[in-house]
């Protein structure tokens, strides 16, 4: 897959998400601001507690990633992921992660020739 088209679709996919959320979350929540309660209606049923599960526990993974990366690789402005990551949530975050680190090892490779030569 070309880097062009990863980014597309990793900007759609993000983006789509962020809509979706905004239309399934956002008109509940201004009926009812109660952010404890909007946390824990993600805890209703066993099927519901499993994917908010899922969800926060993608969160800390990401969350842990971005620290390393940044240490490890100089990727630099993760914590808008992280925060992104809270709301609207973990696929928009980590589309945006992606984003970063996508422009960030483009700015390496037109550092070192070398490596751009070593990726197709």
């Amino acid at each position: 897959m070309s880097v062009k088209r990863f980014r597309y679709l990793t900007a759609a996919l993000g983006g789509g998400f962020t809509a979706a959320f905004g239309a399934l979350v956002v008109p509940a929540f201004l009926r009812d601001p109660d952010v404890l309660a909007a946390f824990a209606a993600g805890f209703v049923n066993p099927f519901a507690a499993g994917y908010s599960l899922d969800a926060i526990t993608c969160w800390c993974l990401l969350v842990v990633w971005v620290i390393h990366e940044a240490g490890a690789r100089g990727v630099r402005h993760g914590w808008v992921a992280v925060v992104i990551g809270v709301v609207p949530g973990v696929a928009a975050g980590l589309a945006v992660y992606l984003l970063i680190r996508s422009e960030h090892d483009r700015g390496a490779d037109a550092a070192d020739p070398r490596r751009s030569r070593s990726r197709s």
